[in-house]
């Protein structure tokens, strides 16, 4: 496995609270071209409290992407997209929506949070895993992020 332009590992906090799609991102992200730590958040609380520092979290790694689902217990996805982009330590994280929601309030919601792009997570196996390929591909193949992300 490479490593990026800094020659460390690229850290990845998904955001999710369904079990079977954190199993799923983590297999497909194993064959990645980069070397990814990936980071999972259960809940908008949590995810807030992994980006600020807090508590447990105080020494873990800011991220360099950002995968967040809407529909999550405790602070919803959107809050979570609000808090970080109106946040000037974190606003510069990209945040990729990943989600099953087709709606289109849910798309333009996200999109007046400043969401840098959204997803819709298929049902199909395969199509996850490719959906999954095709961000890191682009977001950390292809996009140069900051280096410290501020």
């Amino acid at each position: 496995m490479a490593t990026d332009i800094a020659g460390k590992p690229v850290d990845v906090l998904l955001v999710e609270d369904n079990p079977g799609d954190v199993r799923l991102t983590r297999e497909a992200l194993k064959d990645a071209k980069l070397a990814i730590n990936l980071h999972v958040a259960g809940d908008g609380v949590e995810a807030m409290a992994f980006l600020r520092h807090e508590r447990e979290y105080a020494s873990k790694p800011r991220p360099d992407l950002i995968l967040l689902d809407l529909n999550l217990p405790k602070k919803d996805g959107r809050e979570v997209l609000a808090d970080i982009k109106n946040d000037s330590d974190l606003r510069r994280i990209p945040v990729v929506i990943v989600t099953t929601s087709k709606a289109e309030e849910d798309i333009l919601k996200s999109y007046d949070l400043h969401a840098n792009c959204y997803v819709t997570k298929p049902l199909d196996l395969d199509q996850f895993i490719t959906v999954v390929h095709s961000i890191e591909q682009f977001w950390l193949t292809i996009v140069k992020l900051p280096a410290d992300g501020k």
